[in-house]
């Protein structure tokens, strides 16, 4: 649909809008009978009103995916993984990443200053593998189809901050943070069994225009053949046993929308390298500050200096998420948490899909890409 198609109602500036998307992007946490029903008594509006925006922003493309997300890390063994990658097929193999390997999530360029620690390595990725299968190995394979020298894993370690609210937090000064310290989650690999399989794959699936509605989740019952009530006890029960996230309006935030405004512009991950055993004070001292949508504890190893602590910012001011680093490091300094090296690098050209966990996606990939299960 042109551009012109679309008004006011589709924009992230309009105030209603604005309304629901502070809520709509990362406030509704873990399972929730009907979720539209619930933005609405969150923001105060009309529910019919809320669906009208909604579909419209999804129509525009200022909304591009609509779904329940997952705490992945607990279901499939997970990692960030940067790729040293000669320049000349650099956006050859970000190309595969994004379009070839489902297992590849957020596919990012970034840079920093040429002498910085790990400054060669330009292509990063979140990485998921199915249970059953190696981490290692499938960066191997894809080391051989990228043509990359070289890559390194970090497995996250410890979750602190998880929830991308750009809309919330397009007005938050530097320096503003929770008054409780954040509270790590742990990763620990979840078994499932074959029920909880099936409802999970009915929740995580994205939504389509005509499921912007009340009650999908009795829909999404009815698709795979199960009552609501027993498809409600299951959803809770994965939530119990924290492998839910949030449901979550997720804005395009690095293309341009429709109207041609973006909604962020710099894409920071923040590196701190901190004395080993201060990892959980210094992310949950980390994790307090609202500017930043992810902190892990991750280690990096030499070739990052060590870097164990690292955070993701957005903003559309390069200088002002400088400013918000610099009060983290001012912060930590006051707490008394040792810095002995810290990092910004910068994400240029990015995608972003849900990884696929399911065990048979992976068979189904290997033997799309010519590979024999039996040697993996």
């Amino acid at each position: 649909m042109p551009y012109a198609a679309f008004d006011s109602t589709a924009s992230v500036e309009d105030e209603i809008n604005e309304k629901i998307l502070s809520i709509s992007e990362d406030r509704l946490q873990g399972f929730i009978a009907d979720p539209f029903k619930e933005i609405a008594l969150l923001t105060g509006l009309p529910l019919s009103l809320v669906i009208e925006r909604i579909r419209a922003m999804f129509s525009a493309g200022t909304i591009r995916r609509i779904r329940l997300t997952l705490l992945a890390n607990d279901l499939a063994p997970g990692a960030l993984v940067a790729w040293k990658v000669p320049e000349n097929i650099l956006h050859e193999a970000f190309d595969f990443l994004f379009q070839k390997d489902p297992f590849s999530g957020h596919v990012v360029i970034r840079s920093t200053d040429p002498g910085a620690a790990g400054a060669r390595y330009r292509l990063w990725s979140t990485l998921k593998v199915p249970q059953g299968f190696s981490l290692e190995t499938h960066c191997k394979i894809l080391k051989s189809f990228i043509g990359a020298e070289g890559y390194k894993i970090m497995p996250a370690k410890g979750i602190f901050t998880l929830g991308v609210g750009h809309i919330r937090r397009k007005t938050i000064l530097p320096g503003t943070k929770s008054d409780t310290v954040a509270t790590m989650h742990p990763i620990s690999l979840k078994k499932l069994n074959d029920k909880q399989w099936k409802v999970l794959g009915a929740l995580k699936k994205e939504l389509t225009i005509d499921e912007i509605d009340e009650g999908l989740w009795d829909k999404r019952a009815r698709a795979i053949g199960m009552e609501s009530k027993e498809f409600f006890s299951v959803a809770k029960e994965l939530e119990k046993l924290g492998v839910l996230g949030r449901f979550s309006t997720f804005l395009e935030h690095v293309k341009p929308l429709y109207d041609g405004k973006k909604v962020t512009k710099f894409n920071a991950l923040f590196h701190w390298a901190v004395p080993k055993g201060m990892e959980i004070a210094a992310g949950s001292q980390i994790g307090r500050f609202e500017i930043l949508t992810h902190c892990y504890w991750r280690e990096a190893g030499s070739e990052f200096k060590d870097v164990n602590i690292m955070a993701v910012a957005h903003g559309k001011d390069k200088d002002l998420l400088e400013s918000h680093k610099k009060a983290i490091d001012h912060h930590l300094e006051l707490t008394g948490i040792p810095i002995s090296y810290t990092n910004i690098f910068w994400g240029g050209r990015s995608e972003i899909k849900p990884s696929e966990i399911f065990p048979e996606a992976y068979k189904e990939w290997l033997q799309k890409m010519g590979l024999d299960l039996n040697t993996i």
